[in-house]
């Protein structure tokens, strides 16, 4: 037999490596037409571990010890003797104004409280010295009218019995004599009662408005010296020496920097999850590695509007406050809703919602599996499972392609 030629021999390998080319191919083509439905999935797995729930917003610093001090009359600043930032002590001289207006007035009020004294004591007494000499002047005469008028009669009425005087002039006498008595009765009055109760009633109520008058007057005047009513830090100067200011003007602030507060605004859907006593942390822009400690002492309970948002104003006490912060300033607080150990946990991107309920995705065989969860804390990037899985579990996160997944999709994790 003959052997084969090299032509044929060429030949034979060309077909041979065809056939592995072709089987090469349709493995390739079953492998695509095989992988093509399946879809890559990122997951993660339940783990137990710590859970902490926040809330965070904005804020204005309040001081609960304040004390602002203001014009009480237009005038001159005499002499300003503190600055912004100074720590003073209880009773320390802070401001002086200009106090001659405020002495004038001090001095026609205590004149005005010592005439109407002396009106009420006059009255009590029955009149002014003036008075009572005058009364006793028109009583001395009307006693001596009243003698004269008296002799009178008993001479007519001697006479009248000897048929010298008549009876009309007899009857006439004795008018005479009894208008005498009723004149020197009322006389006897006036000088024993004074006058009538309305009258000391209203010399009371001189006296009181006067003396209230008065007592207002040294307040002025008092205020024109403006001294610290507790030990405190100046935060606020708002004049200088030789300035004018005018009546009710504000001169400075200060406050108790150990003992403030803040306001924070929350918005409406968020209140319910405050309640009082909760943590909560501070921060400052302006000291922005500094953190303060408080907690909520008030809820809101109200809405109202705050630019373009509607809030509750809720009240946080500053615990570990170390005169650092300002009044007036902005912070941002974050509450501490929840603080949870050794709770089983998901990344927060596994959680599904829909008409249903919470759920979850699994793998089962390859394909996508619907759990039912029930949930409870949650915060930006996980979420507490109560019930519906174990530790361990693998849960889908999304797909590598960000296409949309269903129960039943054919997928594997993606290495």
């Amino acid at each position: 037999m003959a052997a084969p030629s090299s032509q044929e021999t060429s030949q034979k390998k060309r077909k041979i490596w065809l056939l592995v080319a072709l089987a090469l191919l349709a493995a390739a083509i079953l492998l695509y037409y095989s992988t093509r439905n399946v879809i890559q999935v990122r997951t993660a797995k339940a783990e137990m571990g710590e859970l902490v729930s926040t809330l965070a917003t904005n804020g204005v610093v309040q001081p609960t010890h304040n004390f602002a001090a203001f014009s009480p009359l237009p005038g001159t600043v005499k002499a300003v003797y503190v600055h912004e930032g100074e720590k003073v002590a209880a009773g320390q001289l802070l401001i002086s104004l200009d106090d001659s207006e405020a002495r004038t007035q001090v001095a026609a009020a205590l004149a005005a409280v010592r005439g109407a004294q002396a009106q009420l004591e006059a009255l009590r007494r029955g009149g002014t010295r003036h008075e009572q000499i005058a009364r006793t002047s028109d009583i001395d005469k009307a006693k001596t009218a009243r003698d004269q008028q008296a002799a009178t009669l008993a001479t007519l009425e001697k006479l009248h019995q000897q048929g010298a005087a008549s009876t009309s002039e007899v009857d006439a006498a004795r008018r005479l004599l009894a208008a005498d008595d009723a004149g020197l009765k009322a006389l006897g009055q006036q000088q024993t009662q004074g006058y009538a109760p309305i009258d000391l009633q209203h010399a009371m109520a001189n006296l009181e408005n006067a003396q209230a008058a008065y007592t207002s007057a040294l307040d002025t005047l008092q205020r024109e010296n403006v001294r610290a009513p507790f030990a405190g830090t100046v935060y606020s100067v708002s004049t200088q020496t030789s300035d004018f200011v005018p009546g009710g003007a504000q001169l400075l602030q200060m406050a108790d920097l150990k003992q403030i507060q803040v306001q924070a605004y929350f918005d409406e859907p968020e209140i319910g999850k405050l309640k009082v006593g909760e943590p909560v942390t501070i921060v400052w822009a302006a000291l922005p590695n500094r953190v303060w400690h408080g907690h909520v002492i008030r809820t809101p309970s109200t809405i109202i509007p705050y630019g373009t948002r509607n809030v509750g104003e809720a009240l946080v006490s500053v615990d570990d406050a170390d005169e650092t912060l300002l009044p007036n300033t902005n912070v941002t607080i974050t509450v501490v809703l929840k603080d949870l150990k050794n709770v089983l946990l998901i990344p927060r991107e596994a959680l599904r919602i829909d008409d249903d309920g919470d759920y979850v995705f699994g793998i089962d065989n390859g394909r996508l599996k619907r759990i039912p969860v029930t949930i409870d804390a949650l915060n930006l990037t996980e979420v507490q499972i109560v019930s519906g899985l174990e530790q361990g579990t693998v849960v889908v996160l999304s797909a590598v392609d960000a296409s949309t997944l269903q129960s039943g999709q054919a997928v594997r994790r993606a290495e």
